[in-house]
């Protein structure tokens, strides 16, 4: 059986990374992490995209070959996305040998497959260098396009190789409302939808006179166009004889591209006969004062100041709680402090200590034998089911809701039950039936926070002496398992709070 094949979209080389990336990076390791922990062979991609005239124009700016650019730059965002502690075991840039030859590949296939597909015309019309696209009058708004207000169309005149993505409209339209290309969220898969009721124009795929690209075969003097280029890094990741046995299952991207990703690139995969991907999952913006953050735009907070500020965890978590893979989301330093704050330091954090501190005190450390019969018990496996039923809706926001309730419910169960109390009136099973239950349920908390905070869960792992590293376990076998016997400790402060 192949790998759960999972992909971001690849960076654009033309400045450093932002929360945008982040919530897209964060979210698809998330799910990464989700299907290793599901018992999947995860196979997850991310990458740069490297060519193209504004990179071009970026590294003419500093004054630098175009390569040392992207070179400089995609070290920049792999380590990035490192810190973020994101898992990815590909990185593909779009500069490798491995793209150009698989790129060149797919264009004789498309031309061995469907000739009529690709024709040469000249063209006139509108081109925002920024988006790297010819655009219609009517996708401007006050006459710029609406994701780079700041880079105005320009008339350009071109002889260029045409796609005739107008010949899959019904195609299209007909794999979008069948499901057989799942397009995730609905208010997306409706926008795609409402597009193709317009009708689809052919695409130019190549450029004349822009060299920092890959060489368009048959036209000396011409480059593919970035986009067209850009796409394929989905199959060349995986090598030319793997194309046709190894789809995607999902591809994480932005509302931004989905156009591109729903539209361009399946219609692409149809022209050459390969399968296409399964789910693309179009998550949104995170905005600062309600504008999206964007490296054209300029953005309020950096990656560096967002993950420093209470770590990478804390990150994480508050991108996937907050704002999620579906609709825009506001990042304030106030949100994010309350988050923390109530969520991790007085949440999870607190419950951690105390219910660790009160097995040390009472039991040695030692998790007594006792049923799992409570009615945190109870509340537990609900919200197991309910964090496994929305992580497989790739709903992350879902599951950390579904998680953090069960955070409330255990809180609220020390008050009620009062341990402190047993102890003293000498009740021993009552006692360790209430130890026990704690146990278990930071064991479920471990488990359901893994995804999402991996070093933090891996802490709370460590305390409760579970054998073995957290990432090497399996949820079906863990969720489940019997806790009485083992040996815990007291991790430090999982969440300190900050100095006032």
């Amino acid at each position: 059986m192949p790998p759960f094949y999972l992909t971001t979209a690849i960076d654009y080389a033309n400045g450093d990374p932002h929360l945008g990336h982040t919530l897209e990076k964060v979210g698809a390791d998330v799910i990464a992490r989700w299907r290793r922990l599901r018992g999947d062979d995860v196979r997850f991609l991310m990458g740069m995209d490297e060519h193209g005239q504004k990179v071009a124009r970026s590294a003419q700016k500093a004054g630098i070959e175009p390569q040392a650019w992207v070179d400089g730059i995609g070290a920049t965002f792999d380590a990035t996305w490192r810190s973020l502690l994101c898992s990815h075991d590909d990185w593909i840039r779009t500069t490798q040998p491995r793209h150009r030859t698989g790129v060149t590949a797919f264009l004789e296939r498309m031309r061995a497959r469907s000739p009529d597909d690709l024709v040469v015309q000249v063209y006139e019309g509108l081109y925002v260098v920024g988006a790297e696209e010819f655009v219609q009058e009517g996708e401007l708004v006050d006459g710029v396009h609406p994701e780079h207000p700041n880079d105005p169309p320009v008339v350009m005149r071109e002889e260029n190789v045409f796609f005739r993505l107008s010949r899959y409209r019904d195609a299209l339209d007909q794999l979008i409302r069948s499901g057989a290309l799942q397009v995730e969220p609905a208010i997306r898969r409706n926008e795609m939808l409402r597009l193709l009721e317009g009708g689809l124009h052919d695409i130019s795929i190549s450029r004349p006179r822009i060299p920092w690209g890959i060489p368009f075969p048959g036209r000396p003097g011409d480059t593919v166009y970035v986009w067209y280029d850009a796409l394929l890094n989905y199959l060349t990741a995986v090598g030319v004889d793997a194309w046709e046995a190894h789809p995607a299952d999902v591809h994480v991207i932005g509302k931004g591209i989905s156009r591109f990703h729903c539209l361009i690139w399946p219609a692409m995969l149809l022209s050459a006969g390969l399968p296409l991907p399964r789910r693309v999952q179009v998550h949104g913006y995170v905005q600062w004062d309600g504008a999206k953050m964007s490296k054209s735009a300029g953005t309020a907070v950096s990656v560096a100041e967002a993950r420093d500020r209470h770590g990478a965890d804390a990150l994480r978590y508050y991108l996937m709680r907050d704002i999620g893979l579906e609709n825009d989301g506001d990042f304030t330093w106030e949100r994010f402090d309350a988050r923390y704050t109530a969520d991790l330091a007085d949440g999870l954090g607190n419950l951690a200590s105390r219910s660790l501190a009160m097995l040390e005190k009472y039991r040695g450390g030692v998790v007594p034998a006792a049923p799992p019969t409570t009615a945190l018990d109870d509340d537990g496996r609900a919200a197991l089911d309910a964090y496994a039923a929305a992580m497989d809706a790739f709903d992350p926001k879902g599951a950390c809701e579904a998680a953090w309730r069960h955070v409330t419910a255990a809180n609220q169960y020390i008050v009620q039950v009062a341990p402190w109390t047993l102890a003293k009136q000498g009740d021993a099973p009552a006692l360790d039936a209430a130890l026990a239950a704690l146990a278990r349920c930071l064991h479920r908390l471990a488990l359901m926070s893994a995804p999402v905070m991996p070093a933090r869960a891996e802490l709370l792992w460590q305390a409760l002496g579970r054998p073995g590293p957290l990432d090497a376990v399996r949820w079906d076998a863990e969720r489940g398992a019997e806790l009485a016997g083992a040996r815990t400790t007291k991790p430090p402060v999982l969440f300190p709070k900050p100095a006032a």
